[in-house]
């Protein structure tokens, strides 16, 4: 059997304490998961660190390698970026690639490998124009954005609802 390679990406946003979780459903739909975090969200993770690794079979990345330093992880078959915050969708819409995960969407667009993402604001983010504008380029760039009906929809500030994991793991199994 051919092994297909998730790269699963996520921001710090509360979604991204699921991602054990995620990375074990993505794993039974047959992917080979390596995940990336920005740095805030591997802050936060960092307790569960050991476990992820332990999951993933790999490191869990936040920051470039060094150049010259070998990548071990495998190509990337597919890239979901999930969930993604407000600063990490307008990040990768402009280009700005300080952190590790947006530098590799954005490469990735480039390498012509297939991305997916969902946001994770909430609604007062949502009013600010610079989201729509970030979600219409990616979109433009090829991405499949998962943002409105069918995928993520913004809650109000404080407002906790369950985030759609599984429709961004159908997207995955699409592209």
């Amino acid at each position: 059997m051919t092994s297909r390679t998730l790269y699963l990406f996520g921001s710090a946003a509360p979604p991204v304490f699921d991602i054990a979780t995620v990375i074990g459903d993505a794993q039974s739909r047959g992917w080979d998961v390596r995940l990336g975090l920005t740095p805030t969200a591997a802050r936060w993770l960092d307790a569960q660190k050991t476990e992820l690794e332990r999951l993933t079979g790999g490191p869990v990345r936040s920051e470039y390698k060094s150049p010259g330093e070998l990548d071990v992880w495998p190509k990337a078959d597919v890239i979901l970026m999930a969930s993604a915050t407000f600063n990490t969708i307008n990040e990768w819409a402009l280009g700005l690639t300080s952190k590790f995960v947006v530098g590799v969407c954005a490469e990735g667009i480039g390498e012509g490998i297939p991305l997916v993402t969902m946001p994770c604001v909430n609604a007062a983010y949502a009013q600010h124009r610079r989201l729509d504008r970030s979600v219409a380029e990616l979109r433009e760039m090829g991405v499949t954005v998962l943002y409105g009906e069918g995928g993520f929809v913004p809650n109000q500030p404080g407002e906790k609802k369950p985030y759609p994991w599984a429709a961004a793991l159908a997207a995955v199994e699409g592209r």
